[in-house]
């Protein structure tokens, strides 16, 4: 199935976001038996089904006339991006800094291939994180996923 660029949903979706106050975190298609676009989006306070709700009313006039399948069927989501989602852009670095992280590597550091630390720099190709007093300069492209470490305890 031929579909438009994600650049360009993005800049179609994008001024509406703006509007309301959210922000596109990820926009992806997935191809198959049941075609899909999701649009992650994230807002000050955490995204809730009412938000997904608000914005996927919005857009959805906006995808028919930007036609991103060229008429071909497909569905569309709106998402929260989850807990757990790996961290990918500058901004989702600078929203976590200071933050405890979890990182998995590709190839084990001191014995390790997986540990928590507190993120403390990023700079595009690598990552710092303070571990036990020790602060870690990671190559981006040694990390296998890093993303926000979950603190069960804390969320109720």
């Amino acid at each position: 199935m031929k579909i438009k660029t994600i650049e360009e949903i993005q800049n179609a979706l994008q001024p509406i976001a703006d509007e309301m106050g959210i922000e596109i975190v990820e926009i992806e298609f997935k191809q198959g038996k049941e075609p899909a676009l999701t649009v992650y989006i994230d807002i000050e306070g955490g995204v809730d089904l009412n938000v997904c709700e608000k914005f996927h009313r919005a857009i959805d006039p906006v995808l028919d006339e930007v036609d991103p399948t060229f008429g071909a069927p497909y569905t569309l989501n709106v998402s929260s991006p989850g807990l757990d989602r790996p961290l990918k852009t500058e901004r989702d670095f600078q929203k976590c800094m200071g933050q405890k992280v979890e990182i998995k590597l590709f190839a084990p550091l001191k014995g390790q291939k997986f540990f928590e630390a507190t993120l403390v720099g990023y700079d595009g190709t690598c990552v710092s994180v303070e571990d036990k007093g020790e602060v870690l300069k990671l190559e981006k492209a040694k990390i296998a996923k890093i993303c926000r470490a979950i603190d069960f305890d804390g969320l109720f």
